[in-house]
C-alpha cells in the first residue's frame, strides 16, 4: 500500500514539476516579449521644460493668434514703415513680459 501510495506521490510530483516549469518557460517567453516590444516602441518624451512648454497647447495657440493679430493690426494702422517696424520688434521684446503677466500659475 505505501508503495503504491508513495508511487502515485512521485508521479504527481513529476507531473507539477512539468507544469511547473512549462509555466515558467511561459512566463519567461513572455517576459522576453514584453522586453523586446519595449525597445522596439519608441518612447514620448514628456519633459516639459524651457519657457512655452509651461502652458498648455491652446494657451501657446492664442499667445501666437493675438501676436499676429497685434502684428496685422499695427501694419494696418501704422503708415510709416520704419514705426511699423519698431513697433512689432517692441511687440517681440515686451511680449514675454506680457504672457507672464497674462497667463502666470504662480498666484
Amino acid at each position: 500500500m505505501s508503495k503504491e501510495r508513495a508511487r502515485l506521490r512521485a508521479a504527481r510530483e513529476a507531473e507539477q514539476a512539468r507544469q511547473r516549469a512549462a509555466r515558467e518557460r511561459r512566463v519567461a517567453r513572455r517576459d522576453r516579449q514584453r522586453a523586446l516590444l519595449r525597445r522596439l516602441t519608441p518612447r514620448w518624451r514628456r519633459r516639459r521644460t524651457g519657457r512655452l512648454l509651461r502652458h498648455s497647447r491652446r494657451e501657446r495657440l492664442a499667445i501666437v493668434a493675438l501676436t499676429g493679430v497685434a502684428v496685422v493690426g499695427i501694419w494696418v494702422l501704422v503708415d510709416s514703415l520704419a514705426l511699423r517696424l519698431a513697433l512689432i520688434a517692441l511687440l517681440l521684446l515686451v511680449l514675454p513680459a506680457i504672457v507672464v503677466i497674462a497667463l502666470d500659475r504662480r498666484t
